[in-house]
């Protein structure tokens, strides 16, 4: 065996004990030093389970029968410790709240560290190096449990650099990642590999990592290796429908196929007023700052709302002001006329269904089945109609097969449709979704968000989102958040025009959002990369 090479898989195949098939079978590649791998395939396809295998999650912590070999600079991973294995691998899982322990960002950071027993004076050499690196010093003194979900993935990241790794295992790390973040967090994925440390990224955002220019791509279907090569033949070699690739690619593939169709089921824009922000301030304690500063907007019927902004511009806390969750530190916030300062959450859970940013915050069941009929059946809808209604949300993030799985083994796009589910079986007149598309692939994202909007029984949807796209495609009104304050609010033809303002807010423009720009005169509103195939 080659010992210079970091990693080499041969003939790899791994099948969990409670499964009836291989999670993935037959897998083979090599990575040299300094080489960035990008792993792309569907939700579900395997991709995890891979990582787990590398790091020795695998069989240690996830049990089953695994065949062929994996070596770490030439040493079989089957003898070699986690001890042995950790000093060699890094690893930033999908879900950063599974993977941060410490109540401070430094301590967080240090953890690792402390852990390797390095003097005092290197651990702190290296925890202010790394948070130099990814930009986050000001996050320094902050507690864990108050950053955003974005700010927890950079502070994970954070700690397993700290750790100098020849190895790193990248999990879908711009999950959660405002655009501009993303592209920070790419770059320095570039540049530590070109220092020599070998990176395994695993990302369902294929477009943004195609700016760092991959070495190598690995395609996954159903657990097998489709495709292993360079970038130009992934993009030749992949179905469209199921990897996000560059607006035009999509267009062009898309002429040969029929036309989509989309009919929204929610009802005509009115003029009622589902939630009312009324000079709404906030700070999570009082000698805190503000997080929200003077908030005023108005959903109303017939609204499906993208809320966009950076990471830590408050576009979560001003959401969970919504169901009362939080409560305005001054202003007033009222769901269907009442004061949610007045209202119990259990009130405003049969108004709002909520989303939230992180699966592992929301389920706990033994099963999927029983995680998707508690919220219905906690609200006093039948048994007949909860079941009907669990039937329904299952089959429209399409893991009927999973019912019976705890939600906890699932992956973490898994884990994360399961949530969503969970919340459309409750037939809530008002849907918030905190990064719904976080951990999906392409197929499974549009499909779902097809088949929720399209289904009568909302009112208005609301959607906190990192992805330009999904607010191009499905939003009929944008909300631009920078530091806790409203920046623009309007259509989104007009809103997304305005690239000064969304650089501003840490907003990049994305190759759909320009191609619409372009074709706006001829189409007269916002459209997929599929329906432009069929205009122009």
């Amino acid at each position: 065996m080659n010992q210079s090479l970091p990693l080499v898989v041969e003939n790899l195949t791994f099948q969990y004990l409670r499964r009836d098939t291989p999670a993935i079978q037959g897998l083979n590649f090599s990575m040299a030093p300094g080489e960035i791998l990008l792993i792309a395939g569907s939700s579900g396809c395997g991709k995890t389970t891979l990582m787990r295998c590398i790091n020795g999650l695998i069989p240690v912590t996830y049990h089953g029968k695994m065949e062929g070999e994996i070596y770490i600079f030439g040493h079989s991973v089957r003898k070699m410790s986690m001890a042995e294995i950790s000093d060699q691998i890094g690893t930033v899982l999908q879900d950063p709240e599974r993977q941060i322990v410490a109540s401070y960002v430094f301590n967080e950071i240090a953890f690792g560290l402390e852990n390797l027993g390095l003097p005092r004076e290197e651990i702190y050499q290296r925890v202010n190096e790394v948070m130099a690196y990814l930009n986050i010093e000001f996050l320094k003194e902050r507690e864990t449990f108050q950053l955003s979900g974005g700010e927890k993935q950079k502070v994970a990241v954070a700690g397993v650099l700290a750790m100098r790794p020849r190895i790193l295992l990248l999990d879908e790390p711009l999950a959660s990642l405002d655009p501009v973040s993303a592209q920070e967090a790419l770059q320095l994925f570039r540049r530590l590999a070109d220092d020599g440390i070998s990176i395994v990224l695993v990302e369902h955002r294929v477009e943004d990592v195609m700016s760092i220019h991959p070495d190598q791509v690995m395609y996954i279907q159903d657990g097998r290796q489709m495709y292993f090569g360079d970038l130009p033949g992934l993009l030749n070699k992949v179905d469209h429908s199921q990897i996000k690739l560059p607006a035009q690619v999509i267009m062009e593939r898309a002429r040969e196929e029929p036309a989509p169709v989309f009919h929204s089921g929610l009802p005509q824009k009115g003029t009622e007023p589902l939630i009312d922000f009324k000079n709404v301030h906030f700070r999570y304690k009082e000698d805190f700052p503000e997080v929200l500063h003077d908030v005023n907007f108005t959903v109303h019927t017939g609204d499906v709302i993208a809320i966009l902004g950076h990471n830590g511009a408050g576009k979560t806390t001003l959401v969970k002001h919504a169901l009362g969750l939080l409560k305005p530190t001054s202003g007033a916030v009222r769901l269907q006329g009442k004061d949610t300062q007045k209202t119990s959450i259990a009130e405003n859970a049969h108004t709002i269904g909520y989303v939230f940013q992180s699966p592992s915050q929301m389920l706990f069941a033994q099963t999927v089945r029983e995680e998707l009929a508690f919220g219905p059946l906690n609200l006093g809808h039948s048994k007949e109609q909860t079941e009907k209604d669990v039937s329904w949300a299952i089959e429209t993030v399409h893991l009927k097969s999973e019912m019976n799985m705890p939600p906890l083994a699932l992956s973490f796009g898994q884990q994360k449709r399961i949530s969503i589910a969970a919340i459309l079986a409750m037939r809530s007149r008002i849907l918030m979704m905190d990064e719904p598309t976080a951990g999906q692939d392409y197929w499974n994202y549009m499909s779902f968000m097809d088949a929720i909007l399209q289904m009568p029984g909302f009112e208005a949807i609301l959607f906190i989102t990192h992805d330009v796209d999904l607010a191009v495609v499905y939003a009929n009104r944008v909300l631009l958040i920078d530091n806790g304050r409203i920046m623009a609010d309007g259509p989104p033809e007009k809103v997304l025009a305005d690239e000064e303002l969304l650089r501003s807010c840490r907003v990049l423009p994305t190759s759909l959002l320009r191609l619409n720009l372009e074709l706006l005169p001829q189409t007269g509103k916002f459209m997929r990369a599929e329906a432009l195939a069929h205009q122009c």
